[in-house]
């Protein structure tokens, strides 16, 4: 039987995308049958599913779901949930200085937000349809941003792309 651990490792670095791809093309191909699709193409649609994750467009969310971007890229908005503005996030226009306060603090969750970064408590978190409690967490010490591109990261970020409709 595998473990959280394996099954984060063995998560294809190419998998994220790829989701992205089958949601366009079941879209597609379901307003093709009801007759709605008119002159949409693939490509129209793959920017429609970026955007609604937080994406500018599909090369975007490409290129940061792949694990491409370089520090300093815009990592959109895929790890922030517009509907959580009662809860108490601390911004920060530095990482540096981000991470400086996430140690301090002892608690929270560093995570990024196009150039920016935010540090969230655990709400936030289950808001994102994601569990505070995932060991995955405690292995790259809470911080999405020093973990991006890792197995981890992807891992979760599986998790917040499954996560239930009215999370994302």
């Amino acid at each position: 039987m595998k473990t959280a651990v394996s099954e984060r490792r063995g998560l294809a670095p190419e998998a994220l995308v790829d989701e992205l791809k089958v949601r366009a093309r079941v879209r597609l191909n379901r307003a093709r049958r009801e007759g709605s699709a008119g002159a949409t193409r693939l490509r129209d649609v793959l920017h429609e599913v970026a955007r609604e994750l937080g994406f500018a467009d599909w090369e975007h969310a490409r290129r940061v779901l792949s694990g491409l971007a370089v520090p300093g890229d815009d990592l959109g908005g895929f790890w922030h949930v517009p509907r959580t503005g009662i809860l108490l996030h601390i911004w920060f226009s530095e990482y540096a200085e981000a991470r400086a306060v996430l140690e301090q603090q002892g608690q929270g969750f560093l995570l990024p937000y196009r150039r920016q970064c935010f540090i969230v408590q655990a709400p936030f978190i289950e808001a994102l349809g994601l569990s505070p409690d995932d060991p995955a967490w405690v292995e790259i010490g809470r911080d999405l941003v020093a973990a991006y591109g890792t197995p981890v990261w992807r891992a979760l970020a599986w998790q917040r792309l499954h996560a239930p409709p009215g999370d994302l």
